[in-house]
């Protein structure tokens, strides 16, 4: 995942290990996907139980609970989807993670309606799936913190809790969804982040009870995310300003400062800059759009 000066003073701060061991469920794929799988389960933080197919997964997980349901990518998202929905009947907080071969037109937005923890279509990124098993590890209860408003494949509207956790989430949902080349797609979703992480940390103060609204628009030319955070605002030139200043001080000077409101928020507006066509501020300055153009194609 692309890591912010910010990202990297929070991690170095709150990353632990889990003292307890947490249940995993995993449905079984090809081999080269289980071996993969297993490198990130170690036992002495997993207790991993593997299951054949879906409805062998759906009896299973009804039966006892797990901290975490991994689907197969053998299997289409809408059948993943549908034993996420059954699942939760019997087990309303079930964390799932979708992994998928072959991702079709829809297939985030279901995964966002029904309230997965994750999705991630192949090739597999091992460090972005073991950031947010770390997740599961450090936090034994949760609720999703992702709740769509409305939404199209084109056009999704969001309510997102001010939590590193959903950033994280978001991030991965962000990446699955831009239609772009990896390059490009790997640097939008690092501006995009940058700005989520400035509505969350200074319009929300990181307070899991405060919502930023994020809206996501692709038509044939463009791709654009609207992100509104729940703040009273501010100047757009003073904090720039600061953030310049910022811009001196090393890795190795940041790697000892305490995470906190002293970092300015126009660091991440510095950094999205540089990877998006368009960063339009409100007047206000708690609304932004980020536009990136599409290349041509035909």
């Amino acid at each position: 995942m692309a890591d912010s000066n910010r990202d990297t003073l929070y991690r170095n701060k709150h990353t632990s290990t889990s003292e307890k061991s947490r249940k995993a469920l995993l449905i079984q794929g090809v081999r080269d996907e289980e071996q993969m799988l297993a490198a990130l389960f170690p036992p002495e933080q997993w207790n991993v139980v593997v299951a054949p197919d879906n409805q062998t997964a759906l009896e299973i997980a009804t039966s006892d609970k797990f901290d975490l349901v991994v689907t197969s990518a053998m299997t289409k998202t809408a059948e993943d989807v549908l034993l996420l929905r059954r699942l939760r009947m019997a087990r309303p907080h079930t964390r799932m993670i979708i992994l998928t071969e072959k991702k079709v037109a829809g297939d985030v937005l279901d995964a966002l309606r029904y309230h997965a923890f994750s999705f991630f279509s192949a090739p597999f990124d091992r460090d972005n799936l073991r950031t947010l098993l770390q997740h599961v590890l450090d936090e034994p209860e949760w609720d999703d913190g992702i709740e769509l408003i409305q939404g199209t494949p084109d056009f999704v509207t969001l309510a997102v809790r001010c939590s590193h956790v959903t950033l994280d989430r978001l991030e991965q949902f962000t990446r699955e969804a831009l239609p772009l080349p990896k390059a490009e797609n790997e640097e939008v979703t690092a501006a995009f982040r940058e700005i989520v992480m400035n509505a969350m940390e200074h319009g929300g103060k990181f307070d899991p009870n405060q919502y930023v609204e994020v809206t996501y628009l692709k038509s044939k030319r463009q791709v654009m995310c609207h992100v509104k955070d729940p703040g009273t605002g501010f100047s757009l030139q003073e904090v720039l300003e600061d953030a310049k200043r910022w811009e001196a001080i090393d890795s190795a000077s940041l790697s000892k400062v305490e995470v906190s409101d002293t970092v300015p928020r126009g660091l991440g507006i510095l950094i999205a800059e540089k990877f998006v066509d368009e960063l339009i501020y409100s007047e206000k300055g708690n609304d932004v759009v980020l536009i990136k153009y599409l290349p041509r194609t035909g």
